[in-house]
């Protein structure tokens, strides 16, 4: 390592000993399960270091404005105060953006593009110093009118430019066979337009970490992020520094689910650190996170099928925009998301699709667990109910008689050569047993619950399903791969392994399963997960439900070479890792692992790549453009308050198919962590936008489910390898977040008989369109 740290963080992140037994397929417990339960667990914004100061982010109270003039000169004569930084005060590159797009400033450069766009740092010694000191920043403002209408932006060539660069930021088409003449011969056309409000990934742990500067002009940085690598890329350009002059150790991340892909406090901590040559705390309250980071794409939709009347669909037309706010961040890849993803699992001859993704003045908008499926899933499993109702068809009927397979061609030309029983597994969601019926006796199981709203009266009981199809990985030819450094030695008399990847434990229980691979591989049960850094290669971003892939991937392949050079120092041919010795099939027990190595270390470090995508083609979408699909089936069972429109989730059952099952436990909490967040954005969670300004920046106002909100769960879990991952396995996070919101929302149409074209579903949807039909 080069340069040197004043002094250690403390509560900074040590080696993981990973304990109890366990290899592929077991379920050892988590390392930090205990510690989170029991609040003991380090997070980043626990991290403390002597003499640090604390920095602080004004930001603007507009969507859309120029700043005429900007005054801190009485900021920085508060008494406390140590800097305050401006644009002019960057020391490198002004911009920068997830993907490389560089359209995002480091801070506001004559002009804001949205509410919450930071303008103004300061560090101070105290945080409350810090927030009075912002309050002193003057700024005159020209305001603007905001631009906020997205369909505007995508198709009216008189409406302003947000970035003075063309609208649409991308257009995706998707074309296969003929439409218009498939329309000719339709028996059936059902049509609709749908809605998906802004949903936030309402992490617990906001935004925080540590900048340290270093004796070498660098910076270390103690951060909580997804990917430190695409960081590091960014942070350096801006900071004016070489990457070797940044040294980033992942801190205690609670949770992501895509909002951490994007840089948040990482320039501006390590701005003020190198100004002031001393370590730089920040650490976002609650309000403030709601604009540090972006938000899922709010979507409009139009969907027109055409089917035969006994339900085979010969045609799909369809529209998604996407509004992906001031910047680009991941606009463009999740437009080509929604873009390939737009029909879903089903065999459709012939495919009209057109994403677009738009800039406008609303809350920027990028990754979220599901990444742009989700929206389109919501659109494209509503409109299998309506084709189910059109052709006198019950809703897993019409779901079956469609079902992709192994072997079908999908809207972007590509095969599904692994295996995809999506029939199978519809059935397998109908057939599990219902739950009992309502029991009003006990007013906690009515809608509202023990609020009292109702006594049974006016509930009613619906069912529904919902299917979703995930990509899984990095798509459209993106070189996708993961790096992992495995060292095999004896430690105090015992075979050791240390793990040593960049890759990002988010809460999803990547540092158990590595471990998991390492003793199956390596035949040993001590293992040693050491803390992600940058100083080791790449590991891709803890999303596109991608690391047990693409990491676990690249320790088995590290785990693997070293293993071989183990075995170099035998004679023997046919030898196995078994219990810490290695055996021979033909001569048993040869030696313990110990024996071999003696005082010596074997260390290897391995890249592993996935089978490569291709690009979409421009014009038509055409392209092999995912590595691995994977499939979700879930039913919904929900009761209803159709005078007072409130709803309660009585159970959801899921059927997925994972390939291969690494760790029943961590995969059964993704399953279910992922339904939850379905079934928030299907009843409750929402950013309520007006005028370009956010409504509701707390956790008073924008509400995530609760224990109390969850229902119990029923899974079937199915293991199908896929013959080119590692160990056949699937990756599983994401699908259940795409089913879970349509299934609910179809059992509340079962229950109320409304269409409820948006998500998510308000009493008002309820009880004003139970009062117009």
């Amino acid at each position: 390592m080069t340069g040197s740290r004043q002094s250690t963080p403390l509560r900074a992140p040590h080696e993981i000993a990973v304990p109890g037994q366990g290899g592929v397929g077991d379920s050892p417990l988590r390392p930090d399960g205990t510690l989170k339960v029991k609040g003991e667990f380090a997070y980043s914004s626990d991290l403390w270091i002597d003499g640090m100061l604390w920095g602080a982010t004004l930001r603007s109270p507009h969507p859309r404005a120029r700043i005429v003039s900007i005054d801190t000169s009485a900021a920085l004569a508060h008494p406390g105060v140590h800097a305050v930084l401006t644009e002019q005060d960057v020391p490198g590159r002004k911009h920068f953006g997830l993907d490389l797009t560089w359209d995002q400033p480091v801070l506001a450069i004559g002009e804001v593009r949205h509410q919450g766009e930071p303008i103004a740092l300061v560090a101070a010694d105290h945080p409350e110093i810090a927030r009075r000191a912002l309050e002193k920043i003057a700024i005159e403002w020209e305001v603007l009118d905001p631009l906020i209408d997205a369909r505007r932006a995508a198709f009216d060539p008189d409406y302003p430019q947000v970035q003075d660069r063309p609208n649409p930021a991308r257009h995706q088409p998707v074309r296969m066979g003929d439409v218009e003449s498939a329309r000719a011969t339709a028996q059936v056309v059902v049509t609709g337009s749908f809605e998906v409000g802004i949903q936030d990934q309402a992490f617990l742990g906001p935004e925080s970490g540590l900048a340290v500067p270093a004796d070498d002009g660098g910076v270390d940085l103690y951060v909580a992020t997804q990917w430190m690598h695409n960081d590091l890329k960014q942070i350096g350009p801006c900071l004016g520094l070489p990457e070797s002059k940044i040294r980033m150790t992942l801190s205690g991340v609670g949770g992501a689910f895509g909002g951490r892909e994007d840089l948040s406090m990482q320039i501006h901590a390590a701005m003020l650190a190198m100004r002031t040559r001393r370590p730089v705390k920040m650490v976002y309250n609650r309000h403030e996170s709601f604009f540090g980071h972006v938000h899922r794409h709010p979507a409009e939709m139009r969907y027109e099928y055409g089917a035969t009347r006994d339900g085979r669909i010969v045609y799909a037309d369809v529209e998604i925009l996407l509004d992906g706010g001031a910047y680009t961040s991941a606009t463009l890849n999740v437009v080509g998301n929604a873009a390939s993803l737009g029909v879903g699992p089903y065999d459709i001859p012939n495919v009209k699709i057109d994403a677009y993704g738009v800039y406008t003045n609303n809350p920027p908008c990028g990754a979220m667990r599901g990444f742009g499926a989700v929206q389109a899933c919501f659109a494209y499993e509503s409109m299998m109910d309506r084709l189910a109702a059109a052709c006198g068809l019950d809703p897993v009927t019409v779901r079956q008689r469609n079902a992709a397979g192994q072997g079908t061609r999908l809207a972007t030309g590509q095969v599904l050569w692994a295996p995809l029983p999506m029939a199978e597994m519809l059935e397998q969601a109908r057939t599990l047993p219902l739950p009992a019926g309502l029991d009003a006796g006990d007013i906690r199981n009515l809608p509202g619950g023990a609020s009292q709203t109702t006594h049974g009266e006016g509930v009613v009981r619906g069912v529904g399903y919902g299917v979703g199809l995930k990509n899984i990985c990095f798509s459209e030819g993106y070189d996708d791969y993961s790096t992992a450094r495995v060292r095999l030695e004896v430690v105090g008399g015992e075979a050791t392994a240390l793990v040593h990847t960049a890759a990002a434990e988010v809460g999803q229980g990547l540092v158990t399963v590595e471990a998991q691979i390492a003793r199956t591989e390596l035949g040993i049960e001590r293992v040693v997960i050491h803390p992600a850094d940058n100083q080791v290669g790449d590991a891709g971003s803890s999303s596109a439900s991608r690391q047990t892939y693409m990491t676990g991937g690249a320790v088995k392949a590290a785990c693997e070479a070293v293993r071989d050079r183990l075995f170099e120092r035998l004679e023997h041919d046919d030898l196995s890792l078994v219990g810490g010795k290695v055996v021979s099939a033909s001569a048993g027990v040869i030696a313990s692992i110990e024996e071999i190595l003696g005082d010596e270390a074997i260390e290897e470090t391995r890249e592993y790549h996935h089978e490569p995508t291709t690009g979409m083609d421009k014009a038509t979408g055409q392209g092999d453009s995912h590595t691995q699909l994977a499939l979700c089936v879930h039913r919904a069972v929900v009761d209803v308050d159709v005078e007072l429109g409130l709803v309660k989730v009585v159970e959801l059952a899921a059927v997925q198919d994972v390939g291969r099952i690494i760790n029943r436990l961590s995969l059964e909490g993704q399953i279910h962590g992922g339904s939850a967040q379905g079934l928030g954005l299907a009843v409750m969670e929402e950013i309520v936008v007006r005028d370009g300004k956010v409504r509701n920046p707390s956790f008073t106002d924008y509400l995530i489910p609760t224990i109390q909100d969850m229902p119990p769960m029923r899974l079937e879990i199915l293991e199908n390898a896929d013959p080119r991952a590692p160990y056949g396995l699937r990756g599983a996070g994401e699908p259940p977040t795409l089913s879970s919101t349509p299934a609910i929302v179809a059992a509340i149409r079962d229950a109320t008989g409304l269409a409820l074209n948006r998500v998510p579903v308000r009493p008002e949807h309820i009880t004003l369109g139970a009062a117009v039909s």
